[in-house]
């Protein structure tokens, strides 16, 4: 403990600690006087001297001095996550081996924690591109006073400010040089003060997608003056997204394409493996988006009811699928009761995790699924599933590195009847 600090119950002010492990949001995690300490920008084995900031029942410490770095810790690689504390990423300070390790722990440990199963470490599939392999980059745009717009990304301990973005190493420079175009057509942007905007590589192309105000007189030039964008999309403040203009045919609404083509790939074609081991008749693919994977179960045989709120979507899914399977635009939690029993769910749910009204329909189910096939982005929202749902043991889990640099996973879990 620095000898300067203070003691007492919740009156610590800096503390030196060591850092024994990463948690899911990327923050290192350490104690101090017994209680736990969350400290962004560490690294498991670091000695550091924190500021601490004790109002909750867990303290957030902020580095100022780095005591004995871990023998983990690199120099980042990017300008903007060293000067500006870009938000982006959370691991850049680690080594790729050391992020993988920790992302596999972060599993484990959310679901020990949260969700009462004791597993192994399970195994992680690396990405064979660590760098420039984000096909997909959103950013916040802001209009000061003296109506400069700033274009970028906010610092990791200040979600208000925007930094103007130059580069981001992790997202293919492709889509940097379209971002590039947009910065400099901003004299075109819509009538607003504050906008979002994301850019988006297709399979042929690529897609803007802007959002905010509610005018936009000048958006034929400003498609325009991004030659490189092959569709331009538009959501005005409290309305739906549609389309304002294209070169040739738009490919459904630049939606449901993965960030990481090839790890999204080797996930896909994991998922698909698994899915056939069961010979199912019958399966229920859930958040099943334009119907990656509901489409080739079902030529395969299998009779599929896919599931998607999205409704360009699912149509699209319905125009793929064979005779005998059929798509459903709907809310999950809204139809899943109506379409059990099946021998195979599939779940692919937002970041959020599955719907309680899901998780209670597949724990109260009368005759269970054989399979569950769970694809998360998130360790501990699939944790608490997966502690609403005791009748199901798992029974394999395998990690996917989509996001390196950040703390971000995604996990494919299996789960079967505790029965079976």
């Amino acid at each position: 403990m620095d000898p300067r600090c203070t003691t007492g119950e919740f009156a610590l002010t800096t503390a030196e600690i060591v850092i024994d492990s990463i948690a899911a949001g990327g923050d290192g995690v350490g104690r101090a006087n017994g209680v736990v300490v969350f400290v962004p920008r560490s690294a498991r084995g670091d000695r550091v001297r924190v500021e601490l900031d004790n109002r909750k029942r867990f303290s957030r410490g902020t580095i100022l001095e780095i005591v004995e770095p871990s023998a983990d810790r690199i120099d980042p690689f990017c300008y903007h996550y060293r000067v500006d504390r870009c938000g982006g990423c959370q691991l850049q300070h680690v080594r790729y081996d050391a992020q993988l390790e920790a992302k596999r722990a972060i599993i484990r440990d959310s679901l020990a924690r949260i969700g009462r199963r004791q597993i192994e470490l399970p195994e992680i599939e690396p990405s064979a591109e660590p760098w420039r392999y984000r096909r997909k980059l959103t950013l916040a745009m802001r209009r000061d006073r003296s109506r400069r717009w700033t274009i970028g990304l906010h610092p990791f301990d200040d979600p208000v400010n925007v930094f103007q973005l130059a580069d981001c190493p992790i997202t293919d420079e492709r889509v940097v040089a379209i971002w590039r175009e947009v910065m400099d057509a901003r004299r075109h942007f819509p009538v607003a003060d504050e906008l979002r905007a994301s850019v988006r590589l297709l399979d042929d192309g690529a897609a803007v997608v802007v959002e905010g105000g509610n005018d936009w007189p000048e958006r034929v030039a400003f498609f325009e003056a991004v030659p490189s964008a092959t569709e331009l999309w538009w959501k005005p403040a409290h309305r739906a997204r549609s389309l304002v203009a294209s070169r040739g045919t738009p490919a459904a609404g630049a939606s449901f394409a993965q960030v990481n083509a090839a790890m999204g790939a080797r996930l896909h074609r994991f998922v698909l493996e698994r899915a056939g081991d069961y010979g199912a008749s019958t399966a229920v693919d859930a958040y099943a988006g334009s119907g990656a994977t509901a489409i080739p179960l079902a030529r395969a045989g299998t009779r599929v009811v896919a599931v998607e709120a999205d409704r360009e979507a699912s149509a699209r899914c319905a125009s793929e699928l064979p005779e005998g399977s059929r798509a459903i635009a709907a809310r999950v939690e809204d139809v899943l009761s109506e379409l059990l029993p099946v021998d195979l769910i599939l779940v692919n749910p937002p970041r959020t995790g599955l719907h309680e009204r899901v998780t209670a329909e597949l724990q109260q189910s009368r005759t269970p699924p054989r399979g569950i096939i769970y694809v998360s982005c998130d360790p501990p929202t699939l944790a608490r599933d997966l502690a609403r749902m005791p009748r199901y043991r798992v029974a394999g889990l395998r990690a996917f590195d989509m996001f390196p640099q950040t703390a971000h996973v995604e996990t494919v879990c299996e789960l079967v009847p505790e029965a079976a």
